[in-house]
């Protein structure tokens, strides 16, 4: 059974990434609320994850995974995975540097690579959402994916975060790399794709960009439509979120 076949049985997907974790006077903001009845959230996705200079020095925002100010936030993930809401961690984003250390020589690779995943494994994430907003090669992110699957096993969520207009056009892409080479080589290894339909990236005013990319071959159930807090308000939600 691949990867996507196996969570057919969450949809209607509905994820939440989670990235300010405390208000200005540094008090934490709950993700539990989310829990409430009516909500119905399948996936919440930490963020963000930094691989620095330093292997050993992983960050998870600006601060160390461990600092004390996380410990809310450990603690109420672990109250939603009981819940059985899946908890991923997201891997990049707008800083720059985790995925040129992932890029490099088989060695660089494993010196940056095995604190990933050490840290993967001990906070026990569901899986990892890749946000690639940064040159990359496409040996070297197939390469992070096999390693991935071979540590994790089969269950483990790998999920891509590109804007939405790179699902059709490669040339408008922050990640350097074809999805449309990369499903086509790794599809059964990728659960879904969480498209930014914001900053430039996409319209969600209407339909079409989406419906094309259906018509160019991508499957529907594999689409997140992601949006911005600011835009849920005055849009709509797509039926394969």
């Amino acid at each position: 059974m691949t990867q996507a076949d196996a969570l057919k049985d969450v949809l209607p997907r509905l994820v939440v990434y989670y990235q300010t974790h405390h208000d200005k006077s540094d008090k934490p903001i709950s993700i539990l609320p989310l829990l409430q009845p009516g909500i119905s959230v399948s996936h919440v996705i930490l963020a963000a994850i930094h691989i620095n200079e330093d292997p050993n020095a992983i960050t998870l925002n600006d601060h160390a995974p461990d600092h004390q100010r996380n410990s809310t936030l450990w603690s109420e993930l672990s109250t939603l995975q009981a819940c059985e809401v899946k908890v991923m961690g997201m891997l990049g984003g707008a800083a720059k540097g985790s995925y040129a250390r992932l890029d490099g020589s088989d060695k660089q690779f494993e010196q940056y690579y095995v604190p990933l995943r050490d840290f993967v494994r001990q906070r026990n994430f569901d899986g990892l959402d890749l946000c690639v907003e940064e040159k990359m090669s496409l040996s070297g992110i197939l390469r992070l994916i096999d390693r991935l699957k071979s540590d994790f096993g089969q269950d483990f969520i790998i999920s891509l975060a590109p804007v939405a207009a790179a699902m059709l056009d490669p040339t408008k892409n922050l990640s350097g790399f074809s999805y449309m080479d990369l499903e086509a080589a790794r599809g059964s290894d990728i659960a879904w794709y969480n498209m930014q339909f914001y900053c430039g990236w996409g319209d969600i005013s209407n339909t079409h960009m989406y419906d094309f990319m259906v018509q160019m071959g991508w499957n529907p159930e594999k689409l997140v439509v992601g949006m911005k807090a600011s835009q849920i308000w005055r849009s709509y939600v797509l039926g394969v979120l």
